[in-house]
């Protein structure tokens, strides 16, 4: 290789080494700071920038993006003397490049130191539970803090967060315990909770139940008894009609009886045997141990001899018979044989069973309104005409026949 040659090479490998010292390429979100012969020159922005070769140096890069940065925990006294450990989370960014590299050598460092002696201080003026449940709080004045004091710095703290407060051990399990018990203590209230609840929702359904079934009772004590009364009301006028047509049914046998009698002429003789015949059902009865007899037998006996024809000179006795006729049996006296007697008129018996009583049916007590529960009005029942009294009805036979009343029946002595 000729002389020549190698020293086109070392020029050539010189004018590069110039050029790649000349130029440079700052990043976006980056910043270069530039020194000149050992002074800041200055700060350099994204894109392509020139420099003086072996004159101006690239000092440091500095990220403009917001960074986050994690610190290890740091153990805190709390003021009710429990050591915590708490870990912070930091989030910042750098304002001025220059600042950022010539006014404090680490930053990062910086901030670690200042946000722990800044933590303690504000925790320590607080006790576990403030601890536990004023993050917001430390949060807000750490922030504070650190924001003033990293100013001059060139950095921006944009919040400050707590991760995590990790107490003792035995405070944990003592706040567990705590925490259990104010749990089971809510359970056991919503639990007596449920109970008087449901208590008072069974109490209302049995009163409730209750109302129901007394009203029902009552409703059917109600109807119970109306249909008791309809049904008494149309027993008691099936028996009044019952007594009316047995009333008009004697009635009309007696006056049947009377007026046979009254056809067959009865003379004393009828009467006396009737009267013979009665003594002996007059005598009967287990308590009966002695019988007198009435002073009345002598008369009875009497009137039966003359009904057995003892007296001939009487008239004529309801027993005799008339003869037959002459062209029937051949007599010499039958021109004065007695003619027979004319038969009796028929007895009309269609109106024997006849009631003026209206209907069962129609009756207005038959009649139950199931609409209604209160008590019915009654309403006047037809008029009835009342049959007379037995004794009146034989006193006018006795009258209309002519016979004398008859004596009244002998009393028996025991």
């Amino acid at each position: 290789m000729t002389p020549a040659l190698i020293a086109l090479i070392v020029i050539a490998a010189l004018v590069i080494l110039v050029l790649a010292r000349s130029v440079t390429i700052v990043p976006q979100a980056q910043a270069k700071v530039i020194e000149r012969l050992g002074r800041y020159s200055r700060t350099l922005s994204p894109g392509l920038a020139l420099l003086v070769p072996f004159v101006d140096r690239v000092r440091a890069t500095i990220d403009l993006r917001e960074q986050v940065i994690s610190f290890p925990p740091q153990p805190v006294i709390t003021a009710d003397n429990l050591q915590v450990g708490i870990d912070t989370v930091l989030y910042f960014q750098v304002t001025d490049p220059r600042l950022a590299v010539y006014g404090i050598a680490n930053y990062i460092t910086g901030m670690e130191q200042l946000t722990t002696t800044t933590l303690r201080n504000v925790v320590g003026g607080l006790n576990l539970e403030g601890a536990l449940t004023g993050r917001d709080g430390i949060n807000s004045q750490l922030r504070e803090v650190l924001d003033g004091t990293t100013g001059p710095w060139g950095l921006r703290v944009a919040r400050v967060e707590i991760k995590a407060i990790d107490p003792p051990a035995s405070i944990q399990d003592s706040m567990e315990k705590q925490m259990r018990a104010d749990r089971d203590k809510r359970a056991v209230i919503l639990t007596a909770e449920g109970q008087r609840q449901s208590a008072i929702t069974t109490a209302e359904g049995q009163k409730a139940s209750a109302i129901l079934s007394a009203e029902g009772k009552k409703q059917a004590a109600i109807l119970e008894a109306e249909a008791e009364r309809q049904s008494r009301i149309l027993r008691a006028e099936g028996e009044r009609a019952a007594l009316f047509l047995q009333a008009q049914g004697q009635a009309k046998s007696i006056e049947t009886v009377f007026q046979a009698i009254h056809d067959g002429k009865p003379d004393s003789g009828l009467l006396a045997y009737q009267y013979l015949q009665t003594l002996p059902k007059i005598a009967q009865g287990d308590a009966n141990k002695m019988w007198i007899v009435p002073s009345e037998f002598s008369k009875a006996l009497e009137g039966l001899s003359r009904l057995g024809g003892a007296d001939g000179g009487e008239g004529r006795s309801w027993m005799d018979v008339d003869a037959p006729s002459a062209a029937g049996n051949g007599s010499a006296n039958g021109s004065a044989a007695t003619a027979a007697p004319a038969p009796a008129t028929s007895l009309d018996t269609s109106t024997w069973f006849e009631s003026q009583l209206p209907p069962a049916a129609e009756q207005p007590e038959a009649r139950i309104e199931m609409t209604s529960i209160g008590v019915q009005p009654s309403l006047p029942t037809p008029g009835v005409a009342t049959p007379p009294p037995l004794s009146e009805v034989t006193r006018d036979v006795q009258q209309s026949a002519g016979y004398p009343p008859l004596e009244d029946p002998p009393q028996l002595q025991q």
